[in-house]
């Protein structure tokens, strides 16, 4: 039977110090011969020897000439010291700092696979903390607190219980990541407009095929579109932002997963980077009450019903009593029947119940087929 050896990790640290102290002993020196010698003084030789002063290009080579082996000896060993004190540090920071985890979606993370999925034992916090911090771009649970708490001010949540920042920061995150990897041009507000034109008549296809035409179009204007699972607890639908002035990103998270959904959340989405500015993050989820609304997102919600239902087809709306009546119209307007069944479900036209045969449902694994 073969035994397996573990690396062997001491928890104590060695410093250059006690290999100066040791050549000492050996060569029984006192301190303030060895400080004679290398032309320092007794206070220095002791800092050194206590691993408090650091050695340097200068001490190293005295060393060489006065203890022997190589300044480059010197020098690797007070580096392999510095790191081990660094790392002996970081990992008291990380066990101060577990509290963190309970703020974040960490189980959501591991079924996404962003971090390895492990027990949330004491054991395995630590660790768990660096990812995260790896994860968010920030070096401590204090600067995600000041990035995250100073985006908050700009999510416009609608109600109390949608504002957990620890879901949403991490959904978020997670579009940011997907962004990042794609470099494309800089917005050019015109093609923008010319390609959300084009996307609308990708409203009646399957999702395998509008989804990669869709990211090409608005890549080529200077706008990142990505589909990122929703987080418990985020209820989010969608949102616009800007990454810099030159690229801006529409991401959403198929929340409520129906067709004419997702049409609405991406025409409103592309509302608020063709009229907004660029300063604020436009955070929306579906169904957020007219009353609580802003001025803005009620205006992206009036220009998404109106780019998808002209003004010049709604008095017609309120004729449409049949399934054959709605497919007809779609028809005649180029756009999906679930689209027209979901504005007459919501101006009350007909009952929430009534021809929800006619609605598509869009999951992400339907998506997933466009990537493969």
């Amino acid at each position: 039977m073969t035994k397996t050896t573990r690396p062997f990790t001491p928890d104590w640290v060695s410093s250059p110090g006690d290999a100066i102290a040791d050549l000492l002993e050996e060569r029984d020196w006192t301190q303030a011969q060895l400080a004679e010698r290398l032309g320092y003084t007794t206070k220095h030789i002791s800092l050194l020897i206590n691993g408090k002063a650091p050695i340097n290009e200068e001490t190293a080579l005295k060393l060489e000439r006065v203890m022997g082996s190589t300044a480059a000896f010197w020098l690797r060993y007070e580096a392999q010291y510095r790191a081990a004190l660094a790392k002996k540090e970081e990992e008291n920071r990380l066990k101060e700092w577990t509290s963190w985890l309970d703020q974040l979606p960490v189980k959501d993370l591991m079924n996404q696979g962003v971090i390895p999925k492990c027990r949330l034992i004491d054991k395995n916090k630590p660790s768990l903390v660096k990812k995260l911090l790896q994860f968010f771009g920030v070096a401590s649970p204090e600067d995600w607190q000041n990035y995250y708490a100073g985006m908050e001010v700009a999510f416009r949540r609608t109600r109390k219980e949608q504002s957990d920042v620890g879901a949403i920061s991490t959904w978020l995150r997670l579009g940011e990541i997907r962004a990042e990897q794609l470099d494309c041009p800089k917005y050019n507000k015109p093609k923008f407009e010319k390609a959300v034109r084009e996307i609308r008549t990708l409203t009646m296809l399957p999702p395998e095929e509008f989804e990669p035409q869709m990211q090409k179009l608005c890549w080529e204007a200077g706008v990142v579109f990505v589909l990122v699972p929703s987080i418990k607890k985020a209820h989010v639908s969608g949102v616009a932002r800007w990454l810099n002035l030159h690229k801006a990103l529409i991401q959403l998270s198929l929340y409520g997963k129906t067709n004419d959904r997702f049409w609405f959340n991406f025409f409103h989405e592309a509302a608020h980077i063709l009229l907004h500015d660029k300063e604020n993050i436009f955070l929306d989820e579906w169904n957020s009450g007219e009353s609580l609304k802003s001025e803005q997102e009620s205006e992206a919600d009036k220009w998404s019903r109106e780019f998808l239902i002209p003004p010049e087809y709604e008095g017609e709306l309120a004729k449409l009593k049949s399934k054959n009546d709605v497919i007809y119209f779609a028809e005649r307007i180029n756009i999906n029947p679930d689209i027209v069944v979901g504005r007459l479900q919501h101006d009350r036209l007909i009952d929430p119940s009534w021809m929800n045969d006619l609605k598509v449902g869009l999951h992400f694994q339907d998506i997933e087929m466009s990537r493969r």
